[in-house]
């Protein structure tokens, strides 16, 4: 199996910033494509940011600018830095992974962390 496990949710002010850790363990071969999404109470789960396992990255038009997303391939764990935080970013962050567990085939399975809550008020 694939474990994922976040960290470095937190309370912050407006303006603030966190960084946002997410590395994955488990019958890993190779991660594809990594990602943030986040969800606050009452909405659907929204993409934030997403990184190829080339380096290529897309972001959300409301975060452009201010969050960074980055990984590190040797520890298979994907970071994400938040600056200029609003209190519109308050929410439960989430990262995915899509995961080839084995070299004798080309399929990858896509896992999910459990979550961080991100709170930004003053």
């Amino acid at each position: 199996q694939v474990q994922l496990v976040e960290s470095g949710g937190g309370l912050v002010q407006p303006g603030g910033s966190l960084r946002l850790s997410c590395a994955a363990s488990g019958t890993i071969f190779s991660i594809k494509s990594m990602g943030w999404y986040r969800q606050a109470p009452l909405n659907q789960r929204d993409m934030v940011a997403t990184i190829t396992d080339g380096g290529s990255t897309n972001y959300a038009d409301s975060v452009k600018g201010r969050f960074t997303i980055s990984r590190d391939n040797a520890k298979n764990t994907v970071y994400l830095l938040m600056n200029s935080l609003k209190p519109e970013d308050t929410a439960v962050y989430y990262c995915n992974a899509d995961v080839q567990k084995s070299s004798r085939s080309p399929a990858a399975y896509r896992y999910w962390g459990q979550g961080t809550q991100v709170t930004v008020s003053s």
